[in-house]
């Protein structure tokens, strides 16, 4: 049975659960005008090298990306492997920490910050307990549950958009490509890196049509520019630089007199908070996968808990935004690593695996 519709639906959640706390910022900083054009390169390298993640894996048909690197020796998949599982928790630590302080700001302004991440990491060291068929199946009813709900959220936030602050579409900056290399650039791929790694690891027996999913990205484009022109178009450039979370302040200015709920934000918030669970879910399940292939005598409650216990400390001990920024910016090494190599080596290795089988008689 073809479950592609599921790995869709959860392909989409993670992207969208990435795309609306940092990357807009990042975006808003790297230009003062043409942010445009920042969005599409990053989509088109996103797109480029999910089709070259995807074509690799396809030679695969019933292996997982552990055992194709296990394939050309042990060593070499503990080399190639490791990076994946130190950005894995990387990037859980900066997402529980990120998201329970947008929560405490949003919703819970007095509750201690530390009890919304022992929250975030217990719900979300549960639902991965219960193995990725349970995932996929939740992502399809929370898609169908909360999707629409963001997408009137989407409609509504044009309210206060301002049409002239559009415009220049475009000046030397832009053209010449010269914020690239800039931190605050760099640091926006993360909503891009993310969300496809778990396709290498998805089991055998969750058969799905890779060509969908790249198809299926196509959606995400109009999700980036939102993200980043909601903002730009309701504040203004040097407005909206200045603020933390610019797309969660812009939902914040829509007014809807007919609405029995004060914010709008309210309901932005809580699709945004179940689809990063979903996220994290996921990312805590791929790492026990990878601990697992390393020390094959632990169990997966037992590496599970573990995980969680040492995911929460490690949150805790962070102290502030400051800290956060720059956890993103030394994940940036590893966010290279899986966004550029990974793919290209499964491809590579791809290749090697069909020239092999078309020189055997």
């Amino acid at each position: 049975m073809d479950k592609s519709s599921q790995v869709i639906a959860m392909y989409l959640l993670v992207h969208i659960g990435l795309i609306f706390f940092t990357y807009p910022a990042d975006v808003i900083a790297s230009l003062s005008v043409g942010h445009w054009s920042a969005i599409l390169l990053g989509f088109a390298c996103h797109f480029t090298l999910l089709g070259i993640y995807t074509k690799g894996l396809s030679r695969f048909a019933s292996q997982n990306l552990i055992d194709i690197f296990r394939g050309t020796g042990k060593a070499f998949a503990v080399v190639l492997l490791f990076p994946v599982m130190a950005y894995l928790f990387m990037t859980m630590v900066v997402t529980v920490r990120v998201y329970a302080e947008i929560i405490t700001v949003v919703f819970i302004g007095n509750t201690p910050i530390w009890s919304v991440m022992l929250l975030v990491v217990a719900v979300c060291a549960l639902i991965s307990s219960f193995g990725v068929e349970s995932l996929f199946r939740t992502g399809v009813l929370v898609a169908i549950l909360f999707l629409p709900l963001l997408l009137a959220v989407f409609i509504l936030s044009f309210q206060n958009a301002d049409w002239r602050y559009l415009l220049p579409l475009i000046d030397e900056r832009s053209a010449s490509f010269s914020y690239v290399f800039r931190r605050p650039y760099l640091l926006s791929q993360f909503a891009f890196a993310g969300g496809f790694v778990f396709l290498g690891f998805i089991p055998s027996y969750i058969p799905y049509e890779r060509r969908k999913v790249v198809r299926a990205s196509f959606l995400l484009l109009p999700l980036f520019l939102i993200s980043v022109y909601i903002p730009l178009l309701t504040f203004g450039e040097d407005t909206a630089a200045r603020f933390q979370f610019p797309f969660i302040m812009a939902v914040d200015t829509v007014d809807v007199s007919w609405l029995m709920f004060d914010r709008v934000t309210v309901f932005f918030m809580i699709s945004l908070i179940c689809f990063v669970l979903l996220y994290l879910s996921l990312a805590m399940w791929k790492t026990v996968l990878l601990l697992r292939s390393g020390i094959p005598l632990i169990r997966p409650v037992q590496a599970n808990a573990s995980l969680a216990a040492v995911l929460y400390i490690v949150c805790a001990l962070i102290p502030d935004w400051e800290s956060v920024e720059r956890l993103l910016g030394w994940n940036l090494f590893l966010l290279a690593y899986v966004t550029m190599v990974i793919p290209l080596v499964t491809f590579l290795l791809g290749l090697r695996r069909e020239r092999m089988g078309a020189a055997r008689p």
